[in-house]
């Protein structure tokens, strides 16, 4: 238990220390008056129990004021979550409408708005290369705008958009090696990558970027975005077709103890957010106390009173 003013708890505690005295002195000096005048004392020690109570509820009333919180393990959805959102040129296939990219948007905007202040977001916006768009932050608005600002441009590298998501959220560089080493980056268990995608993978080190996220204990969730029937996209004049790519996108997954969903239309990635499950994280929040005392302070010492006034015809 913790108390944010133990001065005014030490003052109280005097108090009710002398109101005990003042009432056990004002006692033996009525007794003895009446044993002096061979009165004998009704009551005994039961005379007395309503004083007993009213300096009780004064003493938890002095310990209301201190303001006593109790620390309590509480579970909430809590950490840091990465949105990495591919923008390579197959992103442009409209057999998601209206376009893969559109719908992913539409989809990332929709999961952050579903998330407590409590949750971080971070945007990585992937094709061969990675960028952090917006650092892991409590205020979702900059993700949002990241979100918006998203545009079709280049490949796409797997690897590279899951080794960017774990420098955003470490905050340190993160890169395999040229020989395949993996780095250490320490445990991270409360982070998690989501990563939106149609799977189609130009770059190198998926198995390996997927490893240290998966030993830094870093979930990713992956969302297929697209169709096995694909759709036809334009590229510097020509035209490629380009389908969901689901094997990669659930080796992933599977890899870092997360979940592959694909979305191969609109609806199913607007309700996407809902399916994700973020860790729950426990961690101790103050639970007041001082409004639980104060009615126990009143019960008592209006039962001080009321016996008080039964026995003696007097409040004190």
């Amino acid at each position: 238990m913790t108390l944010s003013s133990p001065l005014l708890l030490a003052v109280g505690l005097l108090v009710t220390a002398a109101l005990a005295w003042a009432a056990v002195v004002s006692a033996r000096r009525r007794t003895a008056a009446l044993t002096a005048a061979g009165v004998a004392v009704p009551g005994g020690r039961r005379a007395y129990l309503g004083i007993g109570l009213t300096i009780a509820g004064v003493a938890v009333l002095a310990i209301a004021t201190a303001g006593p919180a109790a620390m309590v393990p509480v579970p909430r959805t809590a950490g840091t979550v990465i949105l990495a959102i591919d923008v390579s040129n197959s992103m442009g296939a409209d057999d998601v409408a209206p376009t893969r990219l559109a719908a992913a948007q539409r989809a990332a905007r929709a999961f952050v708005a579903a998330q407590p202040d409590s949750v971080d977001i971070g945007v990585v916006a992937f094709e061969r290369g990675a960028l952090t768009t917006a650092r892991p932050d409590a205020d979702h608005s900059s993700a949002l705008k990241a979100i918006d600002r998203l545009r079709i441009t280049g490949g796409t590298s797997l690897g590279t958009a899951i080794t960017a998501s774990l420098t955003a959220i470490t905050g340190k560089p993160v890169a395999i090696g040229r020989d395949g080493t993996a780095p250490d980056i320490g445990y991270w268990p409360s982070a998690t990558i989501v990563m939106f995608s149609d799977g189609q993978n130009q770059g190198p080190d998926v198995e390996q970027a997927a490893a240290v996220a998966q030993k830094a204990g870093v979930h990713i969730q992956t969302v297929g975005v697209g169709t096995t029937a694909g759709a036809t996209v334009q590229v510097d004049g020509y035209h490629l077709q380009t389908s969901l790519e689901e094997d990669t996108l659930t080796l992933i997954a599977r890899t870092t103890g997360g979940a592959y969903r694909p979305a191969a239309d609109a609806a199913r990635l607007d309700g996407i957010a809902d399916t994700i499950d973020l860790r729950l994280t426990v961690s101790d929040e103050p639970l007041p106390l001082a409004g639980g005392l104060i009615g126990l302070a009143l019960a008592l010492l209006a039962a001080g009173a009321a016996l008080t006034v039964l026995r003696s015809g007097r409040v004190i």
